[in-house]
């Protein structure tokens, strides 16, 4: 993201404070797609040279019947300056899934978990992932198996991922949504690949080592991969520690080569 959609969505951010309905995130979801959809819309909205009180009425005019709170948030949007408009579309939708993480704070949790069950089911991996299938299809599927077994805003953010994929792999974002809820609810959310599965003990030790670093806490989650060989593979947000068997012997071959 762009240094000038970094501090949009910054601003944009300061709508999100507390007061507003449990229902505004997925409003805001529901509006990240409805703009998504349509080009001309997305264009008209995430336009930087537009005058701001002309979006702000295009908000008021064709997302009457969203809440007040989601009207506001989407305005503050909207008002900001953006690097582009793909970049737009994406921070109202992270302002959705924030939103929903500021209403649940397991959502992280249920998010990764979901992802989990889709992992471990190759063909349900296959159905979502196809890109001949039609989203409609797609989103009735996961609200036939999540339904009931998760919560609302879970299944919401989950909808919303699959049926507006943007080109995007559904594993990939359900774990970034995962680390946008565990941020708004203040902490850092740490993806630890292994090569066999930690003790509790090396996990808890794990854990303060990275909050110690993060200087917040960290909930961790685990996967193991056999072909790392040996070591841990640590990522947090975009920063990744590498200190794997694998790492190093791809370092080798390349200074071989070299």
């Amino acid at each position: 993201m762009g240094s000038a959609s970094r501090e949009a969505l910054a601003q944009a951010r300061s709508a999100l404070g507390s007061g507003l309905d449990t229902n505004v995130g997925g409003e805001l979801l529901q509006a990240a797609r409805r703009i998504a959809e349509s080009p001309a819309l997305a264009a008209a909205l995430g336009d930087a040279s537009a005058p701001a009180q002309a979006k702000s009425q295009l908000v008021e005019r064709l997302f009457s019947g969203l809440s007040a709170g989601a009207r506001s948030v989407l305005t503050a949007a909207v008002q900001a300056r953006w690097s582009n408009v793909a970049e737009f579309v994406s921070g109202v939708e992270e302002l959705g899934i924030r939103a929903e993480g500021a209403a649940n704070a397991a959502l992280s949790d249920e998010l990764l978990a979901v992802v989990d069950v889709i992992d471990r089911n190759h063909e349900l991996q296959l159905s979502l992932g196809s890109k001949l299938a039609e989203p409609a299809g797609k989103l009735a599927l996961v609200q036939r198996l999540f339904q009931g077994k998760t919560s609302a805003s879970a299944l919401a953010v989950l909808s919303h991922l699959v049926a507006s994929p943007r080109g995007r792999r559904l594993d990939a974002t359900l774990r970034q949504a995962a680390r946008l809820a565990a941020d708004e609810a203040g902490s850092e959310l740490a993806t630890v690949t292994v090569a066999a599965p930690l003790t509790a003990e090396q996990q808890q030790r794990l854990a303060r080592a990275l909050e110690r670093s993060a200087g917040r806490p960290v909930r961790i989650t685990t996967v193991v991969d056999p072909a790392l060989v040996g070591g841990i593979r640590v990522q947090i947000a975009d920063d990744v520690i590498d200190g794997s068997v694998r790492a190093r012997l791809a370092d080798l071959r390349q200074q071989l080569a070299a």
